[in-house]
């Protein structure tokens, strides 16, 4: 009895194994990203001949070694939590010094100063409306997490709206390090309220289609959180 059981269990786990392979390969072929939906479980029994039990099985180790995650209402989304566990640990150790928030910050103005150009008569009123409703739940919000995520979220809406699928992901990936150097002085007071004031700005650019002013807010506003670092 004992070696049927262990039969059994061996050739599920090589049609589970299976599953996983073939889903790998149907990622390769339709070239699917971070971010794209895998078809159905149905679909997928469909396309490979198996159950949705060995299926499902499959998502679950796929889950298990970040490479897919559940969403509600969407399904299975690709995802790549191993780059982002990686980030998280980096994040956590680095220390926000004067010239560590000199790099981060330069990176960041060679794509949100240079995305004038793209944006500017080209980003859509309801992304500008989504970034003032970001903005003003982060000048209300009195935590200082709170607000930078909300920061990052804000300049994320930005970026996406570029429309550039490879920009989002890297923005993505570095979010653990980008939401770091925004707590930066988060703590008081007056670094919200400028913030949301250069957010503000920023906007207002972006609606009056002005270039200049656009370069010169997003330049000025990613130096603003240096004064709050010790020298």
């Amino acid at each position: 009895m004992h070696a049927v059981a262990d039969e059994d269990a061996v050739e599920r786990s090589s049609a589970v194994d299976h599953v996983v392979d073939r889903i790998r390969d149907l990622m390769r072929e339709r070239g699917l990203t971070v971010g794209d939906v895998l078809p159905s479980e149905l679909e997928l029994s469909a396309m490979f001949g198996s159950s949705r039990n060995t299926v499902r099985e499959a998502i679950r180790i796929l889950k298990a070694y970040g490479i897919v995650e559940s969403r509600q209402k969407v399904g299975a989304v690709i995802t790549d939590r191993r780059q982002a566990a990686v980030m998280d640990v980096f994040s956590f150790a680095i220390d926000i010094s004067a010239e560590t928030f000199r790099d981060v910050q330069g990176f960041r103005r060679l794509i949100e100063v240079n995305l004038g150009d793209t944006l500017i008569g080209r980003v859509r009123e309801e992304t500008l409306a989504e970034m003032e409703t970001i903005n003003a739940e982060m000048e209300r919000t009195p935590d200082p997490l709170e607000a930078a995520r909300l920061d990052y979220l804000f300049h994320k809406a930005l970026v996406d709206a570029a429309g550039n699928r490879t920009l989002s992901e890297t923005y993505q990936m570095l979010k653990p390090v980008i939401r770091k150097v925004m707590e930066t002085g988060k703590s008081q007071r007056r670094a919200i309220d400028t913030t949301a004031s250069a957010h503000a700005a920023i906007v207002d650019a972006l609606r009056a289609g002005d270039r200049l002013a656009y370069a010169y807010q997003m330049s000025r506003h990613l130096d603003a959180g240096l004064e709050f670092i010790p020298a």
